[in-house]
């Protein structure tokens, strides 16, 4: 039987005394046991002011505090931070009529989102890098004579004029139809002093019925990543990994900001190690903005109109996450 979690936890909370862990045993797909340092989810709790009460014995604990919703499933790596998806490293656990969550998810993973004041004092966000995916031989995804990488050029462009309007100074790692090697893109938005690198793409899936938003932000070290495509050797760290929860904030508010403007499904907030965030040395995302092989949603992102209103969510979820990150919220 499915057992869900519901956490409904503050936004802001105050600096609190360290929570002991627990090493927690617990069987892999395969059959071996694997182990890390969990928190039991009550301690968390009290440490900021929230009460604990199960809504359902084992399967449903709530965490009641007003300023926000956050659902997580146990034995199950889903979870929803006040309605948007977001995908946690490790599974939510319950053991011994306690539920545990990772240090490493309450660490990167959840108090980035309900804690953005920590990112305070940061230097003024002022020059964003684009990044239109794919380009010349590379043309990425396609649905019949449609590529992605005609797609998000044409996103970009849009976005840049946006953003601008906005008052960023902005510039894009291509301007045609040409081809850049991955490790290249973030390491162009470093030598212009980018202070965030935004890259743009579109799916595509056999199965016609695949649709919605979903954003990447860069894999933590020693954890699993959800999507392993391009991940490289091994799972340690890099350089991107220093502005681990920066990232996770960016992807969240433009994932949030996406999916309530487009009214698009909802597919998450996503951790991966690609070579475009591995290098980041500025707060990066992937956008993954809809599907090309959807009957309906592909023939959204080839119209001009429906990818101004995404470049609006965009925008908005940088100006969003610009006020977190400044103080001015």
């Amino acid at each position: 039987m499915k057992r869900v979690l519901v956490l409904l936890a503050a936004v802001f909370w105050i600096g609190s005394p360290a929570l002991p862990a627990a090493t927690i045993r617990r069987a892999t797909k395969q059959g071996a046991a694997s182990s890390r340092d969990y928190v039991r989810v009550a301690d968390w709790a009290r440490t900021r002011g929230l009460q604990p009460r199960w809504l359902k014995r084992e399967e449903t604990l709530q965490l009641v505090n007003p300023s926000s919703r956050v659902t997580l499933t146990v034995d199950s790596q889903e979870a929803e931070i006040n309605g948007v998806e977001v995908r946690l490293l490790f599974p939510a656990v319950y053991r011994d009529s306690q539920v545990y969550l990772s240090q490493l998810d309450l660490r990167t993973t959840l108090e980035p989102i309900l804690s953005p004041a920590q990112s305070r004092g940061s230097s003024p966000i002022k020059t964003i890098c684009i990044d239109p995916g794919h380009g010349g031989r590379d043309p990425g995804n396609h649905s019949g004579p449609n590529q992605e990488k005609k797609y998000t050029l044409l996103l970009a462009q849009e976005l840049r004029a946006q953003l601008m309007k906005a008052g960023f100074k902005v510039f894009l790692t291509r301007t045609s139809d040409e081809f850049i090697e991955l490790p290249d893109r973030p390491q162009i938005a470093r030598r212009r002093n980018a202070d965030l690198f935004v890259s743009l793409h579109f799916n595509s899936f056999p199965q016609p019925s695949a649709r919605g938003a979903e954003v990447y932000c860069l894999t933590p070290a020693g954890a699993p990543s959800t999507n392993a495509r391009g991940e490289g050797a091994g799972s340690g760290s890099s350089p991107g990994n220093r502005l681990n929860s920066k990232n996770m904030l960016l992807a969240y508010d433009l994932q949030q900001s996406l999916t309530r403007s487009l009214s698009v499904e909802d597919r998450g907030v996503h951790r991966a190690r690609f070579a475009v965030l591995r290098d980041a040395t500025m707060p990066a995302v992937l956008i993954e903005g809809g599907f090309m092989s959807h009957p309906s949603e592909g023939r959204k992102i080839f119209d001009a109109a429906y990818r101004r209103e995404m470049a609006r969510a965009i925008t908005e979820g940088i100006l969003h996450y610009k006020r977190q990150t400044e103080g001015v919220d």
